[in-house]
């Protein structure tokens, strides 16, 4: 965990040991919404907690990286889960469970500056056809 991290407050629950080329995955409570930790793509084996006040602030929390490759908040609140579906700009989001789950058929890939397109097998043929409309009509 980077020291700047640690002195806005987080804290390492777990993981994190680097062992040669293999990192343990790391899950880190009590990040700051401004942390790098939070506002940059983390391509790693570690998971970011931030608690928020409700469901205002974890929207705005969620919108408020340049990134949207995935999102997730946990609550039990069912009009919550939807109004955060509908309401952060991720490209896969998920409802009491992290966004880094995925079934290799789900269309994969995110919003604003995480990437183009998407990934998955019907997704990848999608990206590589170009439709085109002929309209044969009689003869002349």
């Amino acid at each position: 965990m980077h020291d700047s991290t640690r002195h806005n407050g987080a804290r390492l629950l777990t993981g994190g040991e680097r062992d040669g080329a293999v990192i343990s995955p790391a899950v880190v409570s009590g990040v700051s919404p401004d942390a790098s930790l939070s506002q940059d793509e983390l391509f790693g084996p570690a998971v970011a907690v931030t608690s928020v006040s409700g469901i205002d602030a974890a929207v705005e929390i969620a919108n408020s990286t340049n990134y949207g490759l995935g999102a997730g908040v946990f609550t039990g609140n069912v009009a919550n889960a939807v109004r955060f579906a509908r309401e952060v700009d991720a490209g896969n989001v998920h409802i009491n469970w992290t966004p880094l789950w995925r079934a290799d058929l789900m269309p994969y890939g995110g919003l604003k500056g995480s990437g183009i397109g998407k990934e998955g097998p019907r997704a990848a043929v999608q990206e590589m056809t170009e439709v085109k409309t002929i309209v044969l009509h009689g003869a002349a």
